[in-house]
């Protein structure tokens, strides 16, 4: 089995290569963007990325499963499941913010095995192997330890969703970390936690091809993730608190009444 997760991240790899050039190709050129209702947009870089990566999976592994953001969710005959995100900080990319990534992730009987997370503007790739650590260009990660008091919290930006219970988080957080950020791209966000740049990470209406390969990444460096009720996360997983575990008990504390 060993053999055939390396296969797959060496796919993923690949794929997360391709879907960067892409993406740095057509950066800060003119974007017709549209609604997927909700103010959520989706462009013809989406879904181009979205194609290089699922025609790569579809020529190496046909038998796998695949989960993207623009597309019907196909089947797996082999237990195997690809979770993508061509495309992650779509809104930061039409403004030409470079905040920006691609993350995939594959997992293996409703378990993450590999998280692939690649920011082209600052050639930034995160690999996470179950069990086997996070990876930062080669470079072996890891979560910080600083303290509640002395952390930096970023935190869901999608507030107009559900106003009340993500204001009174916010507010119940606000004077216990020392500061809080929004960058609008989970995987920028969770790659941050996972080599110490923040210490948490909270989100509430995150999909898995947000977090798939960010979640597993932030594990495999030393730190936690949960659900708001220390939980552990899966694919169906909706709100999440990720951390460099030394603040976890602490911020599920706070976040337990919010709702």
């Amino acid at each position: 089995m060993k053999n055939n997760i390396d296969a797959r991240k060496d796919i993923a790899l690949k794929a997360a290569d391709a879907v960067g050039r892409i993406l740095i190709k057509n950066f800060k050129k003119p974007i017709i963007a549209k609604s997927k209702g909700d103010r959520n947009l989706v462009t013809a870089i989406d879904l181009e990325c979205e194609s290089a990566i699922m025609k790569l999976i579809k020529k190496y592994f046909p038998e796998d499963g695949i989960l993207s953001e623009e597309s019907p969710e196909s089947a797996s005959s082999s237990q195997f499941r690809w979770i993508i995100d061509p495309l992650d900080g779509t809104h930061n990319y039409i403004r030409s913010i470079d905040i920006f990534g691609t993350s995939i992730a594959v997992e293996y009987q409703k378990e993450m095995v590999i998280g692939v997370i690649y920011m082209p503007v600052t050639d930034e790739l995160y690999v996470a192997h179950k069990n086997n650590g996070a990876y930062c260009n080669n470079r072996k990660i890891s979560v910080s330890k600083k303290p509640l008091i002395d952390a930096t919290l970023i935190y869901d930006s999608s507030i107009r969703y559900n106003i009340d219970p993500m204001l009174k988080g916010l507010k119940n957080l606000s004077d216990k970390v020392f500061n809080i950020r929004m960058f609008g791209s989970s995987a920028r966000h969770l790659s941050y936690v996972a080599e110490g740049k923040a210490d948490i990470d909270i989100e509430f209406y995150d999909k898995s091809w947000d977090f798939a390969a960010g979640l597993l990444l932030v594990e495999e460096a030393g730190g936690e993730a949960t659900d708001f009720k220390g939980n552990k996360w899966s694919a169906d997983t909706k709100e999440y608190i990720a951390s460099n575990g030394v603040v976890h008990q602490q911020a599920l504390g706070l976040m337990a009444n919010v709702r």
